[in-house]
């Protein structure tokens, strides 16, 4: 009896040291991207082929949440987040990349490519399909001349960070009965480092609008509407530390549009981040307060009698952003009054929200309000029918809102591996 035990024993060792010499690693790793501002999801699908990507991103593996901002250059700075979930829930990783101003989309698609095998390959390893992956670290001479320039020392911008852009559009569109010509162009040059900013900006436009119809005794008839704009804009700003900023602004311009003949303004103020800037790619909090002084000269006079105007004012602004797994969401306020008449302000916020519930069950909502006191401007005479027609001249208005908002719920196959470019999407 008790060797047929120790028989047993011996059999049951065995079968457990059997067991756990077989490979447990999980087939393929499942991946979630969430690509906020939009990725080009069938160049990643066919460039990285041994993961399984599923639109369910509580049943992945790996949740890549992906952000960017606006470099000084013109370009963007990258951020990847990788949360590990299930088996990987303690594994996150975080990689930043430059994409530079001049790269095509093709290049910026590669890059992301790039930067995101790299992120994933922890995960990938720990999988069956760690054997599919083919690692290369080597270079050639020039870039190697290149990485021992930068040991050396700090590379020097012959540009001394100064960005500097010029474009012109328009747009022609004709019909038998209406005409329209826009144009408009934009100079501008911008130095953006660490902590400070600064920049001056030159744009223009004109626009010209010909309608022609019968009046009621059947004679033709035509309206001309005519629109000039234009504006410059220098702006300064400087940090002061990790949560606190400072900066001006002035601006020159002229709109008939607005009945703004001549439009001065100097605005100065101060802000706060709740959270240090170098979280803003995930969270941003900012609060700011500001004081203006403008000096205005209208076309017409204004419904005060006014040919002529320097106001005085303040405001207070906030702007809540937040990227993060479940969605994002952005909330921001702005108060404006004058000090000689608090009757007369501006009080407008926007919100949106883009979260995903669970599963394949999503939500998006984006509106936008503002309750408007402060049109110190509008001209005496009016409106004509043709100028409400046209919009050629700024109405009188008490408010403005606007709303969008939808449902989406997925169910079905989890999986999106395919790509299938027939007959285009």
């Amino acid at each position: 009896m008790r060797m047929r035990s120790t028989h047993f024993v011996l059999f049951f060792l065995l079968f457990c040291q059997k067991g756990i010499t077989q490979d447990s690693r999980p087939a393929r790793l499942k991946v979630f991207i969430d690509c906020h501002n939009g990725c080009d999801m069938n160049y990643i699908r066919t460039e990285i082929n041994i993961v399984d990507f599923l639109l369910d991103r509580v049943a992945a593996d790996v949740h890549v949440l992906i952000t960017d901002q606006n470099t000084g250059s013109g370009g963007d700075r990258y951020q990847l987040i990788f949360y590990g979930q299930n088996q990987f829930a303690l594994m996150r990783d975080t990689i930043y990349f430059d994409n530079d101003a001049n790269n095509t989309d093709f290049e910026e698609r590669e890059l992301l490519v790039k930067y995101l095998k790299l992120g994933l390959t922890p995960y990938i390893t720990k999988t069956k399909m760690a054997k599919a992956i083919s690692i290369q670290m080597k270079t050639d001479e020039a870039a190697k001349e290149n990485k021992k320039d930068s040991l050396a020392g700090k590379q020097k911008d012959p540009w001394n960070y100064w960005v500097y852009r010029t474009e012109f559009f328009g747009n022609i569109s004709t019909e038998e009965a209406i005409k329209d010509f826009n144009y408009n162009g934009n100079l501008s040059a911008n130095r953006v480092t660490e902590n400070d900013k600064l920049g001056f900006e030159l744009s223009a436009g004109k626009n010209k609008t010909t309608f022609e119809y019968e009046d009621s005794a059947g004679a033709s008839q035509k309206s001309i509407s005519r629109n000039d704009r234009f504006e410059f804009s220098h702006h300064l700003v400087k940090g002061i530390d990790h949560h606190w900023s400072w900066g001006y602004e002035t601006i020159l311009s002229r709109n008939t549009r607005s009945n703004n003949k001549m439009n001065a303004i100097l605005r100065t103020g101060v802000e706060y981040n709740i959270f240090p800037y170098k979280m803003s790619n995930t969270k941003y909090f900012t609060i700011a307060y500001i004081v203006d002084i403008r000096r205005n000269t209208y076309f017409d006079s204004t419904l005060y009698d006014k040919t002529n105007e320097t106001l005085t004012g303040h405001g207070i602004e906030t702007n809540l952003t937040l990227n993060q797994k479940w969605g994002t969401a952005e909330f921001g306020t702005e108060y404006h009054s004058y000090f000689h008449d608090w009757k007369f302000f501006k009080l407008q916020a926007n919100l949106i929200l883009d979260i995903r519930i669970t599963g394949g069950f999503s939500i998006f909502f984006y509106t936008a309000a503002e309750l408007i006191r402060d049109q110190l401007y509008l001209s005496k005479k009016g409106a004509s029918f043709e100028d409400v027609l046209t919009r050629r001249r700024e109405l009188a208005s008490g408010y403005r809102f606007e709303t969008h908002f939808g449902l989406t719920y997925r169910f079905g196959s989890k999986l999106n591996n395919f790509v299938n470019p027939r007959f285009g999407n």
